[in-house]
C-alpha cells in the first residue's frame, strides 16, 4: 500500500484530495496543516481513518521525518493572494522555503519519492492563450507567482520525480474559504472546481509515469467572463464583507488567463467531472437564509 503524505490537507483542495484517496481505498494517507480550531474542525471527520498531523512546513526536522516514510507527497501548503502579495516575504517563507525543506529531505532521504506540487496559472500574464512553454515575466510586487515559479526552478533542477500542476482560480465556497475576487472583472478566465483541482492530484498517481518531470495546467471544463462570475456569487450568495473588501481595497492583479494548453492533462488522465451549472447549484444548497445579502447586492451586480 502506497503512502501518501498531503500538505495543507485542511485547505479547500485538500480536504477533497483527503476524500478521494479515501474512495480509492488502496492508500495509507498522511495529513499535515497548521494547528488551529478551523483546521481542527474540518479534519475531525477523518481522524480514525487517516494520521493527522499539525504542524508546519518550514519545520525541517518534522519534514525530514515524514517524507522518510512516504511514496508520494501531493503539495498544497502555501500562502495565497490577496494575503500573499500584501505582506512582502510570505510567499517566500511558505512556498519557497516550505518546498525547499521537502526537496532536501527526498533528496536525502527518499529520493523515490513523488512530488506533486500545486502551482499557479498567475504567474501568465499574457491574455495570448499561453501554456506551460510561454516565458514567465513577473511583476515586481507578485510575491505570490515570483515565489511559486522560483520554486518550479528548484523542483526541476534539484528532483528527479515530481509533477508540478499550475491551478488557475479555484471555485470554491467564497462565504467559507478563500476566493480571488482581485481578477480584472473585463478578463475571460479560466477557473477550476476544488473539487476538479484535487481529483486531478489523486487521478495523477494513476499516471505517475507518464506525468512525471512535466508541467501541467489544471483547467476545468468551462472559461468565463470574470464579470459574470462575480454577478452569479452575487445572485446567489448576496452581498459579504469578503466581496466588498475585495472589489474596492485591493488592486486587481490576480490572473488567471485562458490557457492555450488547457485540455491536455485532462486527455491523459480525464480528471473533468464538473461543471459551472453543478457548482452553482452546490452554492445555492448552502446559500439559504440569505435574503437580505441578496437584496443588498443588486446595486453591485453590473449589467451587460
Amino acid at each position: 500500500m502506497k503512502k501518501v503524505l498531503v500538505t495543507g490537507a485542511a485547505g479547500s483542495i485538500g480536504i477533497h484530495v483527503i476524500k478521494y484517496l479515501l474512495a480509492e481505498g488502496k492508500y495509507e494517507i498522511t495529513a499535515l496543516d497548521l494547528k488551529n480550531k478551523n483546521v481542527f474542525k474540518r479534519m475531525r471527520r477523518f481522524k480514525k481513518r487517516i494520521n493527522i498531523l499539525y504542524g508546519d512546513v518550514s519545520d525541517r526536522i518534522l519534514i525530514e521525518a515524514l517524507v522518510k516514510d512516504h511514496d508520494i507527497i501531493i503539495h498544497l501548503a502555501s500562502s495565497l493572494p490577496p494575503l500573499a502579495d500584501m505582506k512582502r516575504g510570505l510567499a517566500e517563507i511558505i512556498d519557497y522555503d516550505g518546498t525547499e525543506n521537502i526537496i532536501r529531505a527526498i533528496s536525502y532521504y527518499n529520493p523515490k519519492c513523488h512530488l506533486f506540487y500545486a502551482s499557479t496559472t498567475s504567474m501568465y500574464k499574457t491574455k495570448d492563450k499561453p501554456t506551460v512553454k510561454s516565458r514567465i515575466e513577473l511583476d515586481e510586487f507578485d510575491y505570490f507567482s515570483k515565489a511559486k515559479y522560483k520554486t518550479e526552478v528548484l523542483i526541476k533542477e534539484k528532483l528527479k520525480n515530481y509533477t508540478i500542476y499550475r491551478i488557475p482560480l479555484v471555485l470554491s465556497n467564497p462565504l467559507k474559504e478563500p476566493f480571488m475576487y482581485h481578477v480584472n472583472k473585463n478578463d475571460l478566465i479560466d477557473v477550476v472546481t476544488k473539487e476538479d483541482a484535487a481529483y486531478a492530484f489523486v487521478k495523477g498517481i494513476k499516471y505517475i509515469n507518464e506525468l512525471n518531470r512535466k508541467t501541467f495546467n489544471v483547467i476545468g471544463e468551462e472559461s468565463i467572463l470574470a464579470r459574470d462570475l462575480y454577478n452569479k456569487m452575487l445572485e446567489i450568495n448576496g452581498l459579504s464583507c469578503k466581496y466588498v473588501f475585495s472589489r474596492i481595497f485591493l488592486e486587481k492583479n490576480y490572473y488567471s488567463p485562458v490557457c492555450g494548453d488547457r485540455d491536455e492533462l485532462n486527455e491523459i488522465i480525464n480528471y473533468r467531472n464538473d461543471s459551472l451549472a453543478e457548482y452553482y447549484n452546490r452554492l445555492r444548497s448552502r446559500a439559504k437564509n440569505r435574503n437580505i445579502a441578496r437584496l443588498l447586492a443588486k446595486p453591485f451586480i453590473k449589467k451587460k
